[in-house]
C-alpha cells in the first residue's frame, strides 16, 4: 500500500513541475496546483508516518484528518473556476475553509490542556470515554464534508450545462465529463468509506487503520486522475460569455430590465434568419453566441434574448436546429449517396457522433437509420 501512496506522491509532484510551466496559467491552473500540493503532502505524510501518528501523537493525527475538510473546497472552487471566467478567487471563495481552520485552532486550543487534549481520539469516541461536544461536532462535520461538496458540485453542474445551452452550439470538450464521472465516483467511495468507519466506531468491526488506508487510497487514485485531465483543462467560458451566463441564471425574471423593445426584436430576429440561411453559420463546430452575435452586429445579450423569445428555444438548440436540417438535405441529395452519416452529420457542423446521434434523435424523433429508410 505505502508503494501506491509513492507513487501518488510523486505524480501530483510532477503534474505540480509541468502545471509551473505553462505559459499561460489561469485561475483553475493555479488552484490545481495547490490543490495537488496539498494532496501530495497530504499522501506522502500518511505514507511515511501513519501508523506512528495514530499510535504516538493523537492529536496530529486528528489534525491529518481535518485535511479532510479541505478537500470539497478545492474540488468546488476548482470548478468554480472553470467556469466562471474570473481572473481571480473571490474573498467569498475563502470562507470554504473555515470549518478547517476552526476544527485546528480548537486542537491547538485544547493542546495546552491536558485533561481536555487527552479525550480527543479518534479510537475511543464511546459514550464511556465521554468525548467532548465540539471534538465529536467536528468529526462529523469532517464526515459529511465530501458528500455535501459532492452535492454541491452536481448542483455547479447543472449550471453549467445551462450555461453551455446558451452559450455553445456543441458541448463537446466543454461539458467536464471526465470531471464529473470522477466526481461521482471519488464521492460514492467517499461514502461508503465512512459508513464503513461509522460502523467501526459503533460495532467495531473493522480497524480505524483499514479505514483511513481506503481513504487515501481513494485519493491517490484521484491524484493521478485529477492531475492528468486538469494537465490538459482549458478555461471554458471567456469572460464576456461567463458575464452573460451569471446574468441569464441569476435572474428570477431573465430580461426584466432589458432595453431590447419587441419592434428591435423582431427585427432582430429576422436579420437572425437571413443571415443563418445566407452564410450558414451553423457550419462551424466551434460556433458561439458571442461570436455569432459579433458576426451580425448585436450583443449577447441581446441575441440570447432573441432566440429565447422569438423562437423559443436556447442556443444550442437553435443552432443544432440548423444543422439536422442541413442534414437532412443531404441525406436527400443523390451527391451525398456515397457519404456515411457521420461524414454528411461533420459537414453540417456537428463534431462528434454521439452528439449528432442524440441530437438527430431528439429533434426528428428517429435514428439517422430510421430517417434513411423512411425516405
Amino acid at each position: 500500500m505505502k508503494y501506491i501512496y509513492l507513487i501518488a506522491l510523486f505524480n501530483a509532484l510532477l503534474f505540480v513541475v509541468l502545471l509551473l510551466q505553462k505559459k499561460s496559467r489561469a485561475v483553475h491552473d493555479n488552484i490545481l496546483t495547490g490543490w495537488l500540493l496539498y494532496l501530495g503532502s497530504f499522501i506522502g505524510v500518511y505514507a511515511f508516518y501513519s501508523h506512528e501518528l495514530f499510535t504516538n501523537f493523537k492529536l496530529l493525527s486528528i489534525t491529518l484528518l481535518s485535511l479532510f475538510m479541505l478537500h470539497g473546497p478545492f474540488l468546488y472552487v476548482y470548478i468554480q473556476a472553470l467556469i466562471s471566467g474570473r481572473k481571480r478567487l473571490s474573498r467569498a471563495q475563502l470562507w470554504h475553509i473555515l470549518p478547517f481552520a476552526l476544527f485546528n485552532l480548537y486542537i491547538l486550543i485544547s493542546s495546552f490542556y491536558p485533561e481536555l487534549s487527552e479525550k480527543l481520539n479518534i479510537e475511543r469516541l464511546s459514550a464511556d470515554h465521554d468525548p467532548p461536544f465540539l471534538f465529536l461536532f467536528f468529526l462529523i462535520v469532517t464526515a459529511l464534508s465530501g458528500t455535501v461538496y459532492l452535492l454541491l458540485t452536481v448542483r455547479l453542474f447543472r449550471k453549467l450545462d445551462i450555461r453551455i445551452f446558451n452559450n455553445y452550439s456543441s458541448s463537446t470538450d466543454i461539458d467536464l465529463g471526465w470531471l464529473r464521472k470522477l466526481v461521482l465516483v471519488f464521492g460514492i467511495v467517499w461514502t461508503i468509506l465512512i459508513g464503513v468507519t461509522i460502523v467501526h466506531h459503533v460495532f467495531h468491526m473493522f480497524s480505524m487503520v483499514f479505514c483511513t488506508d481506503g481513504l487515501f487510497l481513494s485519493l491517490s487514485v484521484f491524484v493521478i486522475l485529477i492531475g492528468y485531465f486538469g494537465l490538459q483543462q482549458k478555461l471554458i467560458f471567456s469572460t464576456e460569455d461567463a458575464a452573460v451566463t451569471r446574468e441569464d441564471t441569476t435572474t428570477l425574471t431573465k430580461y426584466a430590465g432589458s432595453r431590447l423593445t419587441d419592434t428591435d426584436a423582431k427585427l432582430y430576429a429576422e436579420r437572425l434568419t437571413g443571415y443563418m440561411n445566407s452564410s450558414r453559420p451553423y457550419l462551424n463546430p466551434d460556433l458561439s453566441l458571442s461570436q455569432l452575435a459579433e458576426e451580425i452586429g448585436i450583443t449577447s445579450h441581446y441575441l440570447s434574448q432573441v432566440i429565447n423569445e422569438k423562437f423559443k428555444l436556447n442556443f444550442f438548440d437553435f443552432i443544432n436546429g440548423y444543422r439536422v436540417e442541413a442534414f437532412k438535405e443531404r441525406m436527400a441529395d443523390p451527391g451525398y449517396s456515397n457519404y456515411s452519416f457521420l461524414g454528411i452529420a461533420f459537414e453540417c457542423g456537428f463534431n462528434s457522433k454521439s452528439a449528432f446521434n442524440r441530437i438527430f434523435k431528439q429533434v426528428t424523433g428517429l435514428t439517422p437509420s430510421q430517417y434513411k429508410k423512411a425516405l
